[in-house]
Parts: C-alpha cells; sequence; structure tokens
C-alpha cells in the first residue's frame, strides 16, 4: 500500500470524523475551557498564544484533507458525469466528455455560447407565455 493510498483512507476517515456533530461539540468545549481559563491565567501572551497556535495548526492540517477529499470528489464526478454522456449516444456531443481538460479560453467560449442559448430558450419561453395570456383574455 502507497503512501497516497494511507493518506486517502486517513482522510476519509478524519473527514467523516471531523464533519461530525460530536466534532463541532467537541471544538466547542475546547474553546469554552479555553475561554474560562482565561482569569487563572490572567488572559495572558501565553494563554492567547496557545489558543492561536492551536487553532492555526489545525486549520492547516484541516486544509489538505478538506482539498484532498474535494479533489477525489470532484474526479468522482466527472467520471460519473463522463459515463452518464457517453451512454446517451446519439443525444449528446463527445465534446463534453473530459471538459475540465480543455483550456480555461476554451471553457469559456463554451459557457458564452451556452449562455445565448439560455437567452434564446428564456425570450421563447417569454413569448409563449404571452401568447398564452393574450389567448385566455380573448
Amino acid at each position: 500500500m502507497g503512501l497516497n493510498d494511507l493518506f486517502r483512507k486517513f482522510a476519509v476517515k478524519i473527514s467523516i470524523i471531523v464533519g461530525s456533530a460530536w466534532a463541532f461539540i467537541l471544538a466547542l468545549l475546547i474553546i469554552l475551557l479555553w475561554a474560562s481559563s482565561g482569569p487563572a491565567f490572567g488572559f495572558s501572551n501565553t494563554w492567547q498564544l496557545f489558543i492561536n497556535t492551536f487553532t492555526t495548526i489545525v486549520t492547516l492540517l484541516m486544509v489538505f484533507l478538506i482539498q484532498n477529499t474535494q479533489n477525489r470528489d470532484s474526479k468522482a464526478q466527472h467520471i460519473k458525469l463522463d459515463e452518464l454522456l457517453r451512454r446517451m449516444k446519439g443525444k449528446t456531443s463527445d465534446k463534453f466528455v473530459n471538459l475540465e481538460e480543455l483550456p480555461d479560453e476554451e471553457i469559456e467560449k463554451m459557457q458564452t455560447q451556452f449562455r445565448k442559448i439560455h437567452e434564446r430558450y428564456t425570450e421563447e419561453l417569454l413569448k409563449r407565455a404571452k401568447k398564452r395570456n393574450v389567448a385566455k383574455k380573448e
């Protein structure tokens, strides 16, 4: 088992644990414990530095775990969408498979094309709605 597999399994387990209500409650308890200990430590710089350092370290580590799970989820979604497009023979264009691999300029061109299609579709719907309203009034 490689390092990537170990990290993937670790990231999945940690993301499940950290995403739970119990993790939120634990974090809340840690903050309340820290805040209530302030008077005992005289609200010193060391007391403040402790929570700042602790939260910074946790945040940094969580960024990597979240990014790992997001990357994996995104890849899985793309594969599923590609399979749906592939299965719809004659109904879709193959140019949409692996769309995420295209250069940004190509994606922008496609986005502009779809925006225009959407505008034409919206205009057509408005025309039809007006015709129905006119027909109902008569």
